[in-house]
């Protein structure tokens, strides 16, 4: 039998990525849609959050796929009508609200889960496993795109919580702290600024590794060209890349076989996999560490302003 699910915010990635992950799945019939600019064909659409959570009790599970800033007043609507949560990433404006959010769903015994679609890129978990004996020396994140092409038109990137490069840049730090075995803090950041923006367009960090390893990250939203999503480790045992944003794995400039357990194909299947199990396991999963060190980034980097962005 499939479980009911509503789904909030049909913008790009609810049409590029949930959707189609939703219709495919044995275990979820999209019952809803909460928009009040587009829908989706043959599925009943309201305009009203509170409205649907009142008119459609049988829909015992929400997708938050809206931009982070007004993401906390939904999940807390739909906690306190008893709807396990799931969000989109980052899960929402600020680490408190989020924390709040996992206390309610935890007080009402329900199901909150942060998703990180980047941690389900394919050749992650193999990632994770060959660093896991791995010393480390230097790792060298680079994350470089085009935000014309992957966020035509969207102000709310620019805007307070919008978080600018962060939102791409976000995915990179979901694999970092995935894949390391030791953990990672900010030690220091470089933020560029368009004079005409609030939230940066490129971003230079360096971050503090227990055994002294070099790590730093390089973001930027001005790529027109190649597009660049790249993880490089350099480890006593080799040189690890792990490219196309976590979907091929080299060692040595030698591509590894991977065998994946899980036959599930594409980051958002399996975010939607996660959470029909975390139901059924009674539990949630909120893991903010990839959020703690972009708002760190907010609070230790030095500000740079630069030419004003033109869409």
């Amino acid at each position: 039998m499939t479980t009911n699910i509503a789904l909030v915010g049909i913008g790009k990635i609810a049409i590029d990525q949930h959707i189609p992950a939703i219709m495919a799945s044995p275990d979820w019939e999209l019952a809803a849609t909460v928009s009040r600019n587009n829908t989706v064909k043959d599925v009943e659409n309201y305009t009203d959050m509170d409205a649907m959570l009142k008119q459609r009790p049988d829909i015992p599970v929400v997708s938050l796929s809206i931009p982070p800033a007004p993401r906390y007043e939904y999940a807390k609507s739909a906690i306190a009508a008893g709807r396990h949560v799931m969000l989109e990433k980052p899960p929402g404006a600020s680490l408190s609200e989020v924390q709040i959010l996992q206390d309610l769903a935890n007080d009402a015994g329900i199901s909150l889960y942060a998703t990180w679609h980047s941690r389900e890129a394919a050749d992650v978990a193999a990632a994770k496993q060959w660093l896991s004996d791995k010393k480390l020396h230097d790792l060298t994140i680079t994350w470089k795109e085009d935000v014309r092409r992957w966020h035509p038109g969207q102000e709310w990137i620019w805007q307070p919580a919008g978080m600018g490069v962060f939102d791409p840049g976000i995915n990179a730090l979901s694999i970092v702290t995935e894949i390391l075995p030791d953990p990672i803090h900010l030690r220091s950041a470089n933020l560029v600024i368009p004079k005409n923006k609030q939230t940066p367009i490129a971003a230079d960090l360096d971050f503090s590794h227990p055994s002294g390893a070099t790590v730093r990250a390089e973001f930027d939203f001005r790529q027109p060209e190649e597009q660049i999503w790249e993880i490089k480790a350099t480890t006593d045992a080799g040189v690890m890349r792990l490219i196309d944003g976590g979907a091929k794995l080299f060692v040595d400039d030698e591509r590894l076989s991977i065998k994946h357990t899980n036959p599930l194909s594409g980051e958002y299947p399996r975010l939607y996999q996660n959470m029909f199990q975390l139901i059924a396991n009674s539990a949630s999963d909120v893991d903010l560490r990839p959020m703690t060190l972009i708002l760190d980034a907010f609070t230790l980097g030095n500000r740079e302003m630069t030419d004003a962005f033109i869409e």
